[in-house]
């Protein structure tokens, strides 16, 4: 069952979401702030014997060994739901638990939530199913499915303690500025070969565990190629994967202990991005309100007056000023909007 709202106008959305709408006028607690760097990781072995515990344990080993119990050589061809020999770690790293690596603690304290994408608001099984059907590279899973209840499961526990609207710090990625200039992915190619190379093959197709076809996965994944991320991933983005880069890699890498800088992170991050991929249909389907599609969602429709490219690899600071402008402009209009109906 899903529990979305339904689509606002874009007005109505744009007030929401720049604080001129009615939620914003609610009177509210001021919210907790919970930090996650530090934090103690639940135990799932603390936890009592029984369903509870067998099902956080199954979304546990589906986070960490997605492709050997959902991927596309399992062999129940039924359960191929994941078109990628990925695991949901390879980018929600440390079994989902590590700061500013897209964590899934506090998952519960932030959904439901507006999701522009869908300029909707989104459950954590919509979620799930995003990152199915991209990040995957796959197809949905059903919602009454045990593989969903126990993502949801998993992602639940692992919030545990954390209060409903709180701040979650460590949540997401780092926010990091991005150079004013268009990427280089010449430049990221050496980056790429003297720190990235190692792990993920000159070729960038990851290290095998076993054979193509034993659903073992890799010990470091795939970038590009057919066994990866599509386009339609939020890591095929510049900006996020930037920062997932400057954050996170090379191995080791953290928040607080980064090793490239931040121009070897979005060169480097160019590369990556400027090989091929596996390819979703219908992306123009996405951000349908248009005006808060992100800057480096590098596909049509574009609504800024820049070129592909420019959306592609950069600069973005002028393109993030033109879309403050049209926020600014929307927040009037909506403000107005709400003068006339009193």
């Amino acid at each position: 069952m899903s529990f979305t709202h339904p689509v606002m106008s874009w007005t109505a959305a744009a007030a929401v979401l720049l604080g001129a709408g009615p939620l914003s006028s609610m009177a509210q607690e001021p919210a907790a702030t919970v930090k996650l760097a530090g934090r103690a990781v639940p135990e799932i072995e603390k936890m009592p014997a029984g369903p509870q515990r067998d099902l956080v344990q199954y979304g546990h080993d589906l986070t960490v060994r997605t492709f050997a119990l959902i991927g596309p050589e399992v062999k129940n061809v039924r359960m191929r739901y994941a078109g990628n020999n990925l695991a949901c770690a390879s980018c929600h790293q440390q079994a989902a638990n590590k700061p500013f690596a897209m964590p899934w603690s506090g998952v519960t304290a932030t959904f439901p939530q507006y999701r522009a994408r869908e300029d909707d608001v989104s459950t954590v099984e919509e979620r799930v199913n995003g990152c199915m059907e991209r990040s995957m590279n796959g197809k949905a899973l059903p919602f009454d499915s045990r593989e969903m209840k126990a993502f949801v499961a998993y992602a639940a526990f692992l919030s545990q303690g954390i209060p409903v609207g709180a701040n979650v710090d460590g949540a997401g990625m780092m926010a990091s500025k991005m150079p004013n200039r268009r990427a280089s992915p010449e430049a990221g190619a050496q980056v790429y070969a003297a720190k990235c190379a190692v792990c993920h093959g000159p070729d960038g197709q990851g290290q095998r565990v076993g054979q193509p076809g034993d659903a073992q996965g890799y010990t470091f994944p795939p970038l590009w190629g057919k066994d990866t991320f599509n386009n339609g991933a939020g890591m095929n983005r510049l900006i996020m994967a930037t920062r997932f880069v400057k954050h996170n890699m090379p191995l080791g890498a953290s928040f607080d202990a980064t090793q490239l800088s931040d121009d070897e992170a979005y060169d480097v991050a160019a590369f990556m991005l400027s090989k091929p991929r596996p390819v979703k249909a219908h992306l123009e389907r996405d951000f349908p309100a248009r005006w808060n599609k992100p800057v480096d969602s590098a596909f049509p429709p574009y609504m800024l007056g820049a070129p592909a490219d420019q959306h592609r690899f950069g600069p973005f600071p002028p393109l993030v000023e033109k879309q403050k402008q049209i926020a600014d402009e929307i927040k009037a209009k909506a403000a107005a909007e709400r003068a006339r109906a009193r």
